[in-house]
């Protein structure tokens, strides 16, 4: 058994970190995420709540049986308003009761429980969208620690191997101890940058397993992702298609309509309503003073006269809730154009960073080619060189960082417009 677990941890091994792309990490996090998980429980959970409702329409039927013992020939005394005759006997029989008018208060509330639910519905989607927004932040976050890493292992490579070449030249007494200490000083500092990438590239993975619903820190290997094109359409034309599209607002607005049917079926509370009862039934053994079946029944017209003004009060109340609702929902209007137009200025910002980062690398790579001849020529000092590496190298983390920055706001920018669900 411990060979077999020894073999398949070397299996393990030899595969490496499992290959993930942006869409599957998506559809990873959509299916496991207990976030949206617990977001479609509570929309299941408020469609029943309408099937709870609609139930005050449909007949309630209920069966009783009964036995009783008594004094044969006596009466209730003291406690009861109606005294009737007391038998020994054993009866079975059912009794059904149904609502025939309320002046539609039963499908108002029925009506607010099913835009409640497909608010709940929206809420889903809104979840869902932000889970989404989440795991491309980490994936980003990802390839960009990566990016680092990579980078900071090509310099580490680049400076000790520039400091092998000056302990050479030193033991020649061609150049001094002190471009030593600087060459080894150099490739310390590169050192602790591959290091802090290093960190910085695992720290990605726990965001990135988070993100995908999962508590187990899990190492994969990113694929890259196309560049996005450049920016088009107008501002305007966005925020229009954000309004349509944001689930979000879609929710708040059906929590609108909910709150306006509650306050419809608490306006037709003071309403009458009219409703039928019925029962029937038979009895058991025989009894010479009992029939031996019975049955009746009833209509009874409910007229609400006076209560306190308790009706009135939740009225009230539920029309400014309702009101309440509505200038949520216009809250919530004015902060997708707001965050919608910085999300776009972010855009475009990042974009054109991409074109000052490349210029900014290619600077730094003709300096560093440069100062390393130069250097190698014994015009310039390792201070020159060294200060040609760190600029090169900056440059490549800010160019990473400008691309990755560039995905990540085209991101946010369609999360914004509503276009991630």
């Amino acid at each position: 058994m411990k060979r077999l677990a020894l073999l398949m941890a070397a299996s393990a091994f030899a595969q490496g970190p499992a290959k993930l792309t942006l869409a599957e990490a998506e559809d990873i996090a959509a299916r496991n995420h207990p976030r949206i998980a617990a977001a479609r429980a509570n929309a299941e959970a408020s469609r029943e709540t309408e099937k709870q409702l609609k139930t005050g329409l449909m007949p309630l039927v209920s069966a009783n049986f009964t036995g009783s013992i008594a004094e044969h020939g006596t009466r209730l005394g003291a406690g009861q308003l109606n005294p009737s005759s007391l038998f020994s006997r054993s009866a079975a029989g059912l009794n059904i009761t149904q609502t025939l008018f309320d002046f539609g208060r039963v499908n108002a509330l029925a009506g607010a429980a099913r835009s409640r639910a497909s608010a709940q519905a929206e809420t889903v989607n809104a979840v869902r969208a932000e889970t989404v927004l989440r795991v491309r932040e980490a994936f980003f976050r990802g390839l960009l620690a990566r990016a680092q890493v990579r980078i900071a292992e090509e310099t580490v490579e680049s400076r000790r191997s520039v400091a092998k070449q000056v302990r050479a030249l030193v033991a020649s007494n061609l150049r001094s101890t002190l471009d030593q200490s600087f060459a080894e000083l150099s490739a310390a500092e590169a050192e602790l940058a591959l290091d802090r990438a290093s960190n910085e590239q695992r720290s990605a993975m726990v965001h990135l397993a988070a993100a995908l619903g999962s508590s187990q820190e899990t190492a994969y290997q990113l694929q890259e992702e196309a560049m996005p094109g450049p920016l088009e359409g107008e501002l305007d034309a966005a925020v229009a298609e954000a309004m349509r599209a944001r689930p979000e607002l879609a929710s708040l607005r059906l929590q609108a309509e909910a709150a306006r049917r509650f306050a419809a079926s608490e306006r037709r509370q003071a309403l009458p309503s009219l409703g039928l009862t019925a029962l029937g039934g038979q009895f058991g053994p025989r009894d010479s003073r009992l029939h031996p079946s019975y049955g009746s029944f009833g209509l009874n017209l409910n007229i609400p006269l006076f209560n306190g003004n308790l009706f009135g009060s939740r009225r009230r109340e539920a029309e400014l809730r309702a009101e309440a609702a509505q200038q949520e929902a216009r809250d919530f209007e004015i902060r997708i154009a707001r965050d919608l137009r910085s999300a776009w200025i972010d855009a475009v910002t990042a974009q054109q960073r991409l074109t000052v980062t490349a210029r900014l690398l290619e600077h730094a790579a003709r300096t560093l080619k440069l100062a390393q001849t130069r250097y190698d020529l014994g015009l310039a000092a390792i201070v020159e060189l060294n200060q040609a590496q760190l600029s090169r190298m900056s440059a490549e983390f800010t160019d990473a960082a400008a691309r990755y920055d560039y995905m990540l706001k085209r991101s946010v920018l369609d999360y914004h417009a509503g276009r991630i669900r």
